[in-house]
């Protein structure tokens, strides 16, 4: 681990800091949407014009990356991330920033690609579990710092896009400086969704649904918070809590997964998500019939009196019943495929993902301007009872199949095909399968 560290220091410190750097521009841009009057929907638009840039994203870098290779690829769509803060404070216009968000979520999963590819070169058999431990903390103390750098400067100012722009620009100087040569670049196959939904048709729909609802948490959380008249101190406390949820919640309800059949868990996940939404409701203080507001109330209509303390509780606790159920989804359907499709799989799902995290803040938005503010909690209940009643479902029609070869392996929100292979069973697996076939 220590060789990996030395040799792939200018990667983590260059990731390090632009994660922190992501994470804070998409909630700023929430608050900030806010102050500036935009509606509901003008503001889901924005937040899924980043998800459909990284659905395009997804598919177009690898080739990008071929041609032109990791570090030039790098630099580039890390400096179109940082001009892209600087036109949001020059630009302050929804059509403007959701097309800025188009190439901004573009630029990151570029980006997340060459990152993943590169640990993915470094790592072995024996260190590859705790590579990707190293990078899951990254990623989750890089969100959590960025929602922290909220308190930097009013949101209403220029001088917090100025940062993002500034730290983006860091992340580039460790990347060219660095004399270690970048990995050859390793082509990942894909499962069409069709052979997904038949190899596990309830891990396809819940994946679905699970991209409606982590696009929502991570991007309109922010929103939600502005619009129940918390103060900027209040909101990123809230965001730091949901992303530590996120990192903290996975390893206990994957350990379970691992000893009981995954379905029942990722049911019971999804049961808890809609009773803490419930709770998380009745502790914001807006009234009942608050709920059915015309849709021409603006957002600075809302003055309740709610209780800070068991909303953060409960929004927490819903955050940590519904960010672990990726992987708990991506081990579900690994047990039912052969060792070999495990990327390939996961390749799929993030297909699957994209496709609902792309309209999830737009849905979002609606139910908030038919709703009220706490549509929000009524988006997310949505898209938790597809997966609660067609997962009941699907247990009386198909009985538990252990595969050893499959294991829960915690991934943070945007882990990509390339990430997945970080996968320690993964990684052996295809290795011992590969000494067998010579």
């Amino acid at each position: 681990m220590g060789k990996i560290l030395k040799n792939s220091w200018a990667l983590f410190a260059g990731f390090s800091v632009l994660i922190t750097a992501h994470g804070f521009q998409g909630n700023l841009l929430g608050v900030r949407s806010v102050l500036e009057s935009f509606n509901y929907i003008s503001t889901g638009s924005l937040m899924s014009g980043y998800f459909i840039g990284y659905f395009f994203g997804a598919h177009y870098a690898p080739r990008i990356i071929s041609r032109v290779g990791h570090i030039r690829v790098f630099a580039a769509f890390a400096s179109v991330a940082s001009l892209s803060s600087l036109l949001h404070a020059v630009f302050v216009d929804p059509i403007i920033w959701t097309l800025i968000r188009f190439f901004h979520g573009f630029s990151v999963i570029t980006i997340l690609i060459i990152v993943e590819s590169w640990l993915n070169d470094r790592a072995n058999n024996r260190n590859r579990g705790k590579v990707l431990s190293l990078y899951m903390f990254i990623t989750f103390f890089g969100f959590s710092l960025g929602n922290m750098l909220l308190n930097f400067s009013s949101p209403i100012k220029y001088e917090p896009f100025i940062l993002i722009s500034l730290l983006f620009s860091i992340a580039l100087i460790p990347i060219l400086l660095t004399k270690r040569k970048p990995p050859k670049f390793k082509k990942i196959g894909s499962m069409t969704i069709k052979e997904l939904y038949k190899t596990s048709p309830f891990g396809s729909l819940a994946m679905f649904c699970t991209g409606f609802n982590f696009s929502v948490i991570f991007t309109m959380s922010a929103v939600y918070a502005t619009v129940m008249n918390l103060s900027i101190l209040d909101t990123s406390i809230l965001l730091v809590l949901i992303t530590l949820a996120g990192a903290f919640f996975q390893w206990p309800i994957g350990s379970v997964s691992d000893s009981f059949d995954r379905r029942k868990v990722i049911i019971l996940c999804a049961f808890f998500g809609v009773v803490f939404c419930i709770c998380a409701i009745f502790s914001s203080g807006v009234k009942l019939n608050t709920l059915f507001l015309e849709s021409s109330v603006r957002f600075n209509y809302y003055t309740t009196s709610l209780d800070k303390l068991m909303l953060f509780l409960f929004f927490s606790l819903l955050a940590g019943m519904i960010l672990p159920l990726f992987s708990l989804i991506l081990a579900l359907v690994n047990d039912r495929i052969t060792k070999e499709k495990f990327v390939s799989a996961g390749a799929g799902l993030n297909v699957i993902f994209g496709l609902g995290a792309m309209t999830g803040p737009l849905i979002c938005s609606l139910l908030m301007q038919k709703f009220g503010p706490n549509g929000f909690f009524l988006h997310l209940i949505l898209f938790l009872l597809p997966v609660i009643f067609f997962g009941i479902f699907r247990l009386t029609r198909r009985g538990l199949e252990d595969n050893p070869d499959s294991s829960f392996t915690p991934m943070p929100r945007e882990i990509t095909p390339l990430g997945i292979e970080l996968d320690p069973t993964t990684a052996a697996d295809l290795s011992n399968t590969q000494s067998q076939n010579k």
